[in-house]
């Protein structure tokens, strides 16, 4: 999780966190949660419009993203992006319902997750544990287990189920 906003043609302000934007002129390059801390006003056009579609987000967590990605990934991530960005918002799988989708090991489908570039675009965070109670269910989140990107994990769930409650998987 990078600490400097160095590189980062926008940062969104979201609660409890940020969101660095990286891009191109064309292309989303990485997403990275941040430290809460300052916004950063976008400094192109393809940024001012993920900082529009993320405050969208904010606002309606069945806000769905149209933003150009930079193609990234080995064939294998790609194929479990493809299954996370299939969850709905308010919805989510466990890692062995798309290790079994894509007939693989779910301790393969977490590292694919955790290596995302475009969280909340690909939404990982929709990813859960099929064991465990409270917090044990979340699983990891960017190869975390703990501290803020749980707790990011954590909010985001919050934020988009329907009743305040983590979703089933």
């Amino acid at each position: 999780m990078p600490l400097a906003v160095i590189g980062y043609q926008a940062i969104v302000t979201a609660p409890g966190f940020a969101l660095g934007v990286s891009c191109s002129a064309n292309e989303i390059i990485a997403i990275d949660f941040l430290p809460p801390g300052p916004g950063q006003a976008p400094s192109t056009a393809l940024a001012t419009e993920a900082v529009r579609q993320f405050d969208a987000y904010l606002a309606d967590p069945s806000h769905r993203f149209t933003l150009p990605l930079r193609p990234a990934g080995t064939a294998f991530q790609r194929q479990v992006w493809a299954e996370i960005a299939a969850i709905p918002p308010g919805q989510t799988r466990t890692y062995g319902q798309l290790a079994k989708n894509i007939h693989n090991a779910a301790r393969a489908v977490g590292q694919a997750c955790g290596a995302n570039p475009y969280p909340l675009l690909l939404p990982c965070h929709r990813v859960v544990a099929s064991h465990g109670t409270g917090d044990q269910k979340l699983g990891g989140f960017n190869h975390q287990r703990d501290g803020l990107l749980l707790d990011i994990k954590r909010w985001l769930l919050h934020h988009e189920a329907p009743h305040g409650r983590y979703p089933a998987g």
